[in-house]
């Protein structure tokens, strides 16, 4: 007899909870994803889409990492509409001595790391009007179009059965006997075997109605995005003052940390500090910015992995949503199906306290 799949209810629609739905639809469980905005995610849309190993300075993390850049290649192979500008990146963020330490840590481990020259990094990036030093350059990271990622999973589950629920809050989760039955909403209450938040910065309040504490912080960066203009990048650069990447389509987005300033003031200095990067000063226009919040685990650490003392309720979340999603999405699916942890998630697990359980009000979801 064929053993029952389960029923797995996927609360938020961003990268991550769009992979764990693809997965787990292509290993036949029947799945739901509920999010209180458009799917597609909110950290997710405005993220840079950095796909890389170069931080994480812990062992285990950078070994998580390094599978999910993996997964990636593996996730192109799979679904064709998904691809990955494996453009390399080019960084500098940190002091020279910092950055020697960081290499030699790496190419250690086994990553493609390099420390490179002025002449290199002006060969690597031609249009930069002053190139560093000293700077690492990895040929082996990428980026991608997340909203087109995350879209393109959520489009891929719906093929294979899923159903994908936008403009719907997730309240509370439902328990009985402590138990996770589903998920409470104004329309009523949705029922699972097994229910998977992945719902970034509002994971913790979501993850109190089952009584169980997270520590999640979401401090905010800086996007901005400008109109398309003549190719200025080939790859990933990782300055002091930005963080920038040159879309297919031409478009440049640049992300730095906020202070107290006015957004729209910091967005126009960021727009002004892009422009000078670049030898030929150029008139770049944007079209956008916004305040990224990214979702941040105590410790920096990725949470992922069943909650002690609450069956049946899985949670999943990390800073490096984009980075990791094809991975967390491959492990996810295997331990909620097979009942397998994969080696990698060992360090990673739900280390929240229950507390007692309350039904309070979750954010928008």
């Amino acid at each position: 007899m064929t053993a029952r799949r389960p029923y797995i209810l996927i609360v938020g629609a961003g990268i991550i909870g769009a992979s764990i739905a693809w997965h787990a639809a292509r290993s036949g469980a029947r799945v739901t994803v509920v999010d209180g905005g458009e799917p597609g995610g909110i950290a997710t849309r405005q993220s840079l889409a950095w796909i890389n190993a170069s931080w994480g300075n812990a062992h285990d993390y950078f070994r998580l990492r390094v599978s999910a850049m993996e997964e990636w290649r593996r996730l192109e192979r799979d679904l064709p509409e998904i691809r990955v500008g494996w453009v390399g990146g080019l960084l500098w963020d940190l002091s020279p001595d910092r950055l020697r330490a960081f290499v030699a840590e790496h190419q250690s481990w086994g990553y493609g790391i390099r420390l490179i020259d002025r002449a290199e990094a002006q060969r690597i990036e031609p249009h930069l009007a002053e190139p560093p030093e000293v700077a690492i350059h990895v040929a082996e990271e990428g980026a991608i179009e997340p909203l087109d990622a995350t879209l393109a999973l959520l489009a891929a589950a719906a093929d294979l059965g899923a159903t994908v629920v936008g403009h719907t809050p997730v309240r509370r989760i439902a328990l009985k006997d402590d138990r996770a039955t589903g998920i409470v909403t104004d329309e009523g209450t949705l029922d699972a075997d097994v229910i998977v938040i992945a719902a970034g910065a509002e994971t913790p309040a979501l993850a109190a109605t089952a009584g169980l504490s997270l520590t999640v912080s979401a401090p905010a960066n800086l996007l901005v995005v400008t109109a398309p203009h003549a190719r200025l990048l080939r790859g990933l650069v990782m300055a002091p003052a930005l963080h920038i990447r040159q879309t297919a389509d031409g478009r440049l987005m640049a992300a730095t940390d906020v202070d107290d300033r006015d957004p729209d003031v910091a967005a126009r200095s960021l727009l002004e500090t892009m422009s000078g990067l670049f030898r030929s000063k150029p008139a770049l226009s944007m079209e956008s910015h916004a305040l990224a919040r990214r979702p941040i685990p105590d410790g920096g650490l990725p949470v992922i992995g069943y909650a002690d003392g609450v069956e049946g309720l899985y949670v999943a979340v990390t800073h490096s949503g984009v980075t990791l999603a094809p991975a967390v999405g491959r492990f996810a699916t295997r331990e909620i199906i097979d009942g397998i942890r994969d080696p990698l998630l060992a360090p990673f697990g739900v280390a929240g306290s229950r507390a007692r359980a309350k039904a309070t009000l979750a954010p928008r979801s």
